[in-house]
């Protein structure tokens, strides 16, 4: 079993060039995404999906009204990415066995498998992947399989020039990433601090082998606050079942009893 493996993207170093997403496209033939006017900036690819494996995000932000910045705005750039869940929503969700868990660690969709029914498109909390209207079937990051297998790192990784896309042992990226907000705290950006780099950060998932540093809310770079995989949750659904249908019981058991005693 090789290394589990994943990124670490640091927000604080993405400059919105988005060398990420056209090397994604590119090494994968990922198709285009229509060139259409979003009205977004530069932000054109709007969100992940079926032919969006990397979308880097550009979040404008108001700045604090003070004499100095009357009206200003500021800007945060951040590029997503599947966050191969340590553990996975699509994958437990999958009827036929098309999603499995690489000796990467990182979670893959074998096209010549997937039959496109589309339960692991609502069963991931991030809405990461989706179906490719041209063959049905759902797509997303593979963590550039391909080139883990001849010892290349990923596309994205490879052509990010700020370094804000990190790749490697999981463990050292962790270890790399506390140090890093450790130093941010210092200089004075208080506000730094890692999304998703433990269980203890994400319970839902059990952490995320895709983790990020940011510098606000997860809900201003679309990142859910409080994700979890709906398997999480089988157990207490069925322990509140369980609990309603024996106050149904004792209810009924109550008007059998005292309904008796009132007729006598």
């Amino acid at each position: 079993m090789a290394e589990t493996k994943g990124f670490f993207t640091d927000t604080t170093l993405c400059i919105g060039c988005k060398a990420c997403e056209v090397a994604c496209k590119q090494w994968n033939q990922l198709p285009d995404d229509g060139f259409l006017f979003t009205g977004m900036s530069y932000d054109n690819t709007v969100h992940l999906g079926a032919s969006t494996w990397r979308h880097v995000a550009f979040i404008e932000r108001p700045v604090p009204l003070t004499p100095q910045h009357d009206g200003a705005f500021s800007w945060l750039f951040s590029s997503d990415v599947c966050k191969h869940c340590a553990r996975a929503g699509c994958l437990e969700s999958c009827p036929t066995g098309a999603i499995v868990r690489t000796e990467y660690g990182s979670v893959y969709v074998q096209p010549d498998v997937c039959n496109g029914c589309g339960y692991c498109i609502v069963s991931c909390p991030f809405g990461v992947i989706n179906r490719r209207e041209e063959d049905g079937q759902a797509w997303k990051c593979t963590l550039c399989y391909d080139r883990l297998r001849e010892d290349m790192i990923p596309a994205c990784a490879k052509a990010c020039p700020t370094e804000s896309i990190q790749f490697g042992n999981l463990e050292d990226l962790r270890e790399h990433a506390k140090e890093r907000v450790r130093k941010l705290h210092e200089s004075g950006a208080h506000n730094a601090y890692l999304y998703g780099a433990t269980a203890e950060d994400q319970p839902g998932t059990e952490g995320l082998n895709a983790f990020f540093l940011l510098m606000d809310k997860p809900e201003v770079y679309n990142l859910p606050p409080d994700p979890c995989v709906p398997t999480k949750k089988v157990k207490d659904s069925w322990l509140a079942a369980g609990a309603t249908a024996a106050a149904m019981a004792l209810v009924a058991v109550g008007a059998v009893l005292f309904g008796g005693r009132e007729r006598v």
